[in-house]
């Protein structure tokens, strides 16, 4: 065996399975356990206790764990639904953001603030998808219109911003346009692979083994999973693009190809989401702030000054266009105060109240929430 050590492992570990069960005793902590993770991270790295290094093994499973916590989001995109309202909101709201991104790094690099105001337009409009689905998914709305309209709004930021950082600040490849060939050959492959699964999915030879495999020990459905994942993830490194990009399309892919509409492998997801958020995704949030270097972000006056001008340049390029398009949004955007809304139930969780793309309010209240409402924010 390798001489190496897992003492850092095991505190990661045991963070990751402290921070949920903190706050599911002390659920008046109303955050979500991925940030509480993300801040014991940091306060376990060599900017806090000095306890952990990020060493091999906790490398090597954080990115597996953001591989597969990408994966799992593209699962959670249903495709069918992803058109009309629900998908032009989201590209709106990207483009403005981009627009008024490039023009805040702009007026930025005028006062000798940055250099790239590119790179900070692209920063500005990004969004995490890895930290939004896993909230959505303990909130119980993943699979709703709203929950839909988000990790559609998240897909458009998350991808729309790598994608750009691939063609104008990597150096993978000659030019843009080389990149942007490079990008159609790897969806084009993606595509290939994908129908190639499907039309393996639709053998009665193959059904039945797979049907026959997939609850023993060869759980050969997980497997298959597994390995289109990784396949995907390698396929895009090959081609010089994010690995991460890989990663959310073998998700896409696979729930378009594995629908299950007789409900053969009911189990298959809750055991890809075991693995997933019980044993890798836990890894990766905690490990992800261990090089968080917390001495530079107070190391000058004028460090601290351009943090929180930071944080309000992000709110309002990400704020205005919400505002800006009124009823548009209005219709489709939670309530504010309606946004966190407890359950008559003592032993429910607290779950959000929000308004459907279509203007219907899906959970019962004692009023509507108006166009009015986006004035509020």
């Amino acid at each position: 065996m390798p001489d190496v050590s897992f003492f850092g492992l095991t505190v990661v570990a045991a963070v990751a399975f402290g921070a949920p069960l903190l706050l599911g005793l002390f659920p008046k902590i109303r955050i979500p356990a991925v940030v509480l993770e993300i801040l014991l991270g940091i306060a376990i790295g060599p900017s806090g206790l000095g306890w952990v290094r990020f060493d091999l093994p906790i490398q090597i499973l954080s990115v597996v764990g953001l591989a597969f916590l990408l994966f799992l989001a593209g699962l959670e995109v249903e495709v069918d639904r992803l058109r009309g309202r629900l998908l032009r909101l989201p590209g709106m709201g990207f483009v403005l953001s981009l627009a008024l991104g490039l023009g805040v790094g702009l007026a930025m690099k005028a006062a000798g603030q940055v250099r790239s105001p590119l790179l900070i337009g692209i920063t500005l409009v990004a969004t995490s998808l890895g930290l939004v689905v896993p909230v959505l998914k303990d909130a119980g709305e993943a699979s709703t219109d709203f929950g839909q309209l988000v990790i559609a709004g998240g897909t458009v930021a998350d991808f729309g911003a790598v994608i750009f950082l691939t063609l104008f600040f990597s150096g993978q490849a000659s030019g843009v346009g080389a990149k942007l060939l490079l990008l159609g050959i790897f969806v084009l492959t993606v595509a290939a692979v994908g129908a190639s699964v499907a039309r393996a999915g639709r053998s009665m030879r193959i059904s039945a083994v797979v049907l026959r495999l997939q609850d023993t020990t060869a759980q050969i459905r997980v497997r298959g999973a597994v390995l289109l994942l990784i396949a995907f993830v390698a396929l895009a490194g090959r081609f010089g693009l994010e690995t991460i990009l890989g990663a959310f399309l073998a998700g896409v892919v696979l729930g378009m190809v594995d629908r299950d509409p007789m409900m053969t492998h009911p189990h298959f997801r809750t055991k890809l989401e075991g693995i997933g958020y019980g044993f890798l995704i836990p890894v990766f949030f905690v490990s992800s702030c261990i090089t968080f270097d917390l001495h530079a972000l107070f190391s000058s006056p004028s460090t601290i000054v351009r943090t929180p001008l930071f944080l309000v340049v992000l709110l309002a390029v990400r704020a205005f266009p919400l505002c800006s398009t009124g009823r548009w949004w209005a219709t489709a955007i939670p309530s504010p105060q309606l946004f966190f809304r407890r359950r008559r139930s003592r032993s429910s969780w607290w779950r959000l109240g929000w308004v459907s793309p279509w203007g219907s309010f899906r959970r019962p209240t004692r009023r509507r929430s108006s166009p009015r409402d986006c004035s509020r924010w």
